[in-house]
């Protein structure tokens, strides 16, 4: 899951966004390779959900330039991005709340008529068995519990095979079996689908485990970008960020 000698699947280049003359984002620029993992980290206000908007068409760039496979996208709607291989989950989990659990996943698929019903059907009971809710498929999504929900919305992003998942922080109040669930499944859609994963998350240490790649933010500009454990380490990072308690640990 290197990125050595890889093209990059996303580039965000030089991307800067300002809200009534507040600078949000400030000259960003980062890649993500194909098959690989990276976290994104940065104190509350740092620009990366801002960010992850203007990766998924939701806020269109001041300046700057976004490209998927070398392709620009830079102000695309999100329906558009969703056809090219671009899915979102979001801080709090968006599911369809009268639908059933295995109805849910077939949403994503009510435009794409060249993927037969019996196929959706079959693919919607693996990613249910996947992600561990096989046994709730008839059940109203609303019925279940909020990180079951979250489980959902990610099995959601899944059904339609994404070339990258932005994810917004995934793992925030939910259960450690929740969380344990939702690192094991990005870490094999990636080995056995190929997708690319770029996750926005507090929970430092699992991003450091789980990481290719790193990249912190702080006052909307990039801190640092590059290995994990070297990233963490970054004077830049301990002092905007982490703090020297966190260096210590």
């Amino acid at each position: 899951m290197s990125e050595a000698g890889a093209e990059a699947l996303l580039t965000v280049d030089g991307i800067g966004k300002r809200f009534r003359g507040v600078v949000a984002v400030k000259d960003v620029s980062f890649t993500v390779a194909p098959r690989s993992v990276l976290g994104l980290i940065g104190p509350n206000g740092s620009g990366k959900t801002t960010l992850l908007n203007i990766v998924n068409g939701v806020l269109a760039p001041d300046q700057g330039e976004i490209r998927l496979s070398g392709a620009v996208t830079t102000g695309r709607r999100p329906s558009d991005l969703a056809a090219l291989g671009v899915a979102r989950t979001f801080q709090a989990a968006r599911v369809f709340s009268t639908l059933t659990v295995t109805q849910n996943l077939f949403v994503p698929l009510l435009h794409q008529r060249a993927l037969e019903r019996r196929a959706a059907h079959r693919r919607a009971l693996e990613l249910l068995a996947f992600v561990g809710l096989e046994r709730h498929a008839d059940r109203v999504a609303s019925e279940l519990s909020g990180g079951q929900q979250r489980l959902l919305e990610f099995a959601r992003t899944l059904v339609t095979r994404p070339k990258i998942v932005l994810m917004d922080e995934p793992f925030a109040g939910v259960h450690p079996q929740i969380k344990a669930t939702l690192i094991r499944c990005i870490r094999e859609t990636v080995a056995a689908e190929g997708a690319s994963f770029l996750i926005v998350s507090h929970e430092v240490p699992d991003l450091v485990a789980m990481s290719d790649r790193m990249v912190c933010l702080v006052e909307g500009a990039v801190a640092a970008w590059g290995l994990p454990a070297d990233v963490i380490r970054e004077e830049k990072v301990i002092d905007g960020y982490l703090g020297r308690s966190e260096e210590a640990a």
